[in-house]
């Protein structure tokens, strides 16, 4: 049995990588190959190519990189035509991937794409190529799959892979030693983004915001995890322009330790906020993109919360703070208010519960076993 994998950035790669281990417990003589990030490699799939050619964001930012992303899916397309794995699974990444296991399933593979595709809030008509490009769709969310009736493609709930992955408890203090923090006073999470994109336009206001918190709690410390390296510089050009003199730990990983670590987070709209609601963490979310990609988005998308956890407690329980808002006069209040007030940070962690509940289904296993009612094993 070979399985090809197609993970397109770092939320992918964490999917990717719970997969590969569900598969290999159903298929022990299976090998699994294909675009890789850390996680997928760690589980035992073999890198053709990583995630970092794929981690772009935002329609300008795309464009001149797309020559480069447009011949690796097209050397992908060759090599997994030839080899004739038995299935191939694309991991989020539509743009990217759908496209890819359109082709290859015109050439007979059977093809999987594991996360549906927004198409709740933006551009439903995406179903119609959906159902071309995948015999299966592996839904992560339980109002997903009612999208895809009267489509000739078969949708699947499996709940959320990090919500079987996040179920231990890691107590606060634990986090704190583990990352050398103080194990008294308040603590911030800044999550940046995992794309240097992304970091490009919310390093900066977030910089701001910490400075302007510290003015007004001065013991208040800050744990910045960046998803890679490559990324610490940007962060730190931020810091030294506008909050040099705070109380910052910088910290390549870890993501999910800060989390625990803080007593709140500021973080980018994305799989983070999932995460931060897993761990029952308060949180105000933020994001920022081009002029041109946020004009774009406002034409297309059809909802009025864009982060996860407002979209799965189906209120706005988190305050959401995108474009022209994401400023410091506007985050600084919002994390201001649950750093000082217990009962805001409550009222929002008591709808997360529930969501939790209800997102672990043992996701990987039971993506793992649809996989294998797909290739009649």
């Amino acid at each position: 049995m070979r399985f090809a994998l197609i993970a397109g950035e770092a939320s992918g790669d964490l999917l990717g990588g719970a997969l590969v281990h569900a598969l290999r417990k159903r298929f022990p003589q299976a090998s699994f190959y294909g675009v890789t990030g850390p996680r997928m490699r760690e589980a035992g799939c073999d890198s053709v190519d990583t995630i970092d050619r794929l981690s772009v964001m935002g329609v300008a930012e795309v464009l001149p990189k797309l020559p480069d992303i447009l011949r690796m899916r097209g050397e992908l397309c060759r090599r997994f035509a030839a080899d004739r794995p038995d299935c191939v699974i694309g991991i989020d990444a539509p743009d990217f991937n759908l496209a890819l296991e359109q082709r290859l399933r015109q050439s007979g593979l059977p093809t999987v794409h594991v996360v549906s595709p927004s198409i709740w809030a933006w551009k439903a008509g995406r179903v119609k190529k959906i159902a071309r490009a995948a015999n299966l769709v592996l839904c992560l969310f339980p109002f997903e799959p009612r999208y895809y009736d009267g489509h000739p493609v078969k949708a699947e709930y499996i709940g959320h892979p990090l919500a079987d992955e996040l179920a231990e408890p890691v107590s606060r203090e634990d986090a704190r030693r583990l990352l050398d923090l103080p194990q008294t006073g308040p603590c911030l999470a800044i999550l940046p983004g995992s794309r240097g994109g992304e970091l490009k336009y919310l390093a900066e206001p977030f910089a701001q915001t910490a400075a302007w918190l510290a003015q007004r709690m001065p013991e208040l410390s800050f744990v910045v995890p960046l998803a890679k390296p490559s990324l610490r510089p940007v962060f730190e050009r931020a810091v030294a322009a506008h909050a040099p003199q705070l109380r910052w730990k910088l910290v390549d990983g870890h993501s999910r330790d800060a989390m625990r670590a803080a007593d709140v987070v500021l973080l980018a709209s994305g799989t983070a906020t999932l995460e931060c609601l897993l761990l029952d963490r308060p949180m105000v979310v933020s994001y920022r993109a081009s002029v041109f990609t946020a004009w774009l988005v406002r034409k297309l998308i059809k909802i009025d919360r864009v982060s996860l956890p407002n979209l799965l407690c189906q209120e706005a329980v988190v305050p959401e703070y995108i474009q022209e808002v994401a400023d410091v006069a506007h985050l600084g209040p919002a994390v201001l208010e649950l750093l000082s007030q217990p009962a805001a940070r409550e009222r929002q962690t008591a709808q997360f519960g529930a969501v939790r509940r209800e997102l672990r289904r043992g996701a990987a296993d039971s993506a793992a076993a649809a996989i294998a009612r797909l290739i009649g094993r």
